[in-house]
């Protein structure tokens, strides 16, 4: 029987435990929270951080030496330098510490393919005691500034200024395990996630897919889909420089995960990673579309062992979305019946719920909740996932001081106009300026009134007014919610209605702001925070 330790027991590591499981292997895993939700899969489960690579090894010494142990691994996660570490150390297969060092250090990265020759972005480094003066004389705005040692877009912005810089460099410095920042050009272009696995140098792509990037001047995957959309030379330009990273990495026996650029000038290796992807994609969206497991083929890659069954099996589209929230705190998150029951879902991933804190995303690992679909067509596919993200709802405690600075508004302004955070609908200036004009009536009628969120229209004595005009409006929220649907929560929610001339209360202003600026969640909001006790 053999023995795998996989490092990490969290949801992204949980596709290669259980085919493991499946192949009847002794797994064993490690996690620094001992609630991680792979432990089920597992046999033995040992509770170390994973930067903590004497701990490991360690733990992975008194595996071999109690029974055996054939091999080591990791999945969507940053720590491939601790299990390059464990296996140099135990004679383990798996590439040198100091590649795994080359491909999690994004200045040694950069380092390696500029003598390479390998297109990647011009940059300089910036530790956190570090002074600039001036930018070098091969770099202008706008730039890109993050961390060199994470992951998820943490710590990860768009700078088209001395003061953005500024700021900038502290949240990316705070993000950073070592103190160290990134500053590189920016590259204008598509981006897409790959992933692969090497054999003995032989690269085994494992699926190119066309990511979806939203809220400047941060970097937020609002999801992707696999396989990609584009053209067959942009894909194979886009597959070259990835390789050509691969092995100017050195990497030639275990996985990688690249994201990479497509520019007026070619393509441009953005960053690449010696695991397997996260964000759903090695997991779950690959497999979907192709009916092929990578974890599998790191399974074997990781024993020492040729991957096997790497030939697709269909050719589907698989669709992954994110749902998003504003900040608050939540006390309600409903819909995942509804977004399971679409036809093509597959799968909902929830990772908040009642009484959790939910802020409006600036990485990666800031959002929600998840969905994932299956079908034979791209249409199919991308519509079942987008109509079940929009069937979850996330309802907010009434007056909350981050909801309330949220609807205020203000934030960073982009060139384009808009800022981050950025509203939920953007709707003609005519129609702001109308909803701005609209009275609040009748305010003081609740004071001390109590009125029942959920009450029936019928026994309601709170309305909002008519906004003439808003059913003209095309503009969608986040999710892809129009105005219309938009309202329709908010009615079944609170109880509110249109005016229909009779009610003692009706919310003008504050309550359309509420609903361009915060969505549904920002409108339901406004009429909680007025009638909810407590």
């Amino acid at each position: 029987m053999r023995t795998i330790f996989v490092l990490g027991a969290g949801i992204m590591q949980i596709p290669a435990l259980r085919v493991a499981k499946e192949r009847g292997w002794r797994v064993v895993a490690a996690d620094g929270s001992d609630k991680a939700v792979g432990i089920p899969y597992v046999d033995e489960f040992v509770h170390i951080d994973l930067k903590d690579r004497s701990g490991l090894e360690a733990a992975a010494r008194r595996l071999k030496e109690t029974g055996g142990l054939d091999g080591v691994m990791t999945a969507g996660t940053d720590f491939s330098a601790s299990v390059a570490w464990v296996a140099e150390r135990l004679g383990l297969p798996g590439i040198p510490f100091e590649t795994a060092l080359d491909a999690s250090d994004k200045s040694r990265m950069r380092s390696v393919f500029s003598a390479a020759g390998v297109p990647s972005p011009r940059f300089f480094i910036l530790a956190r005691s570090d002074s600039l003066d001036r930018l070098p004389d091969y770099l202008s705005f706008p730039l890109v500034v993050k961390p060199v040692d994470n992951m998820g877009a943490r710590g990860c912005r768009l700078v088209r200024d001395e003061a953005e810089l500024t700021e900038a460099l502290a949240d990316a410095h705070g993000h950073s395990r070592s103190g160290r920042a990134i500053v590189e050009e920016y590259l204008e272009g598509p981006e897409f996630s790959l992933d692969a696995l090497v054999h003995e140098g032989r690269v085994h792509l494992c699926g190119v897919a066309d990511r979806h990037i939203t809220f400047a001047p941060y970097f937020v995957e609002m999801g992707h889909t696999m396989p990609t959309d584009y053209p067959g030379k942009d894909v194979a330009e886009v597959v070259r420089v990835f390789e050509a990273g691969i092995r100017a990495l050195g990497i030639r026996n275990g996985a990688a995960k690249g994201d990479i650029k497509l520019t007026a000038r070619g393509g441009f290796v953005g960053e690449i990673a010696a695991r397997l992807s996260g964000g759903y994609m090695s997991g779950w969206t690959y497999p979907y579309a192709s009916g092929v497991d990578p974890a599998a083929g790191a399974l074997d890659i990781a024993v020492g062992a040729a991957p096997r069954d790497l030939v697709p099996k269909r050719e589907w589209v698989s669709a992954e979305r994110a749902f998003i929230s504003i900040p608050g705190e939540v006390v309600l998150a409903a819909g995942e019946r509804t977004a399971r029951a679409e036809p093509f879902v597959k799968e909902v991933f929830f990772r908040i719920g009642a009484g959790d804190r939910v802020v409006f995303p600036a990485n990666n690992v800031e959002k929600c909740w998840n969905v994932i679909s299956q079908a034979p067509d791209r249409a199919s596919a991308v519509e079942a996932a987008e109509r079940a993200a929009r069937a979850v709802r996330i309802r907010l405690a009434p007056r909350n001081p981050e909801t309330d600075a949220f609807l205020a508004g203000g934030g960073i302004r982009n060139p384009d106009g808009t800022t981050w955070p950025p509203s939920a609908f953007r709707v003609s200036p005519d129609l702001a300026a109308a909803a701005e004009s609209l009275p609040d009536r009748g305010l003081a009628a609740l004071a001390g009134a109590g009125t029942r969120p959920g009450a029936s229209p019928a026994s309601s004595r709170i309305a909002y007014a008519a906004l003439p005009g808003v059913q003209r409006e095309s503009a969608r929220d986040w999710q892809g919610r129009t105005i219309a649907e938009s309202l329709s929560v908010v009615e079944d929610w609170t109880g509110i209605v249109p005016d229909d001339g009779r009610a003692e209360v009706v919310l003008g202003a504050s309550f359309w702001k509420a609903l361009f600026r915060g969505g549904y969640q920002g409108a339901a909001y406004i009429v909680d925070s007025l009638t909810r006790k407590g």
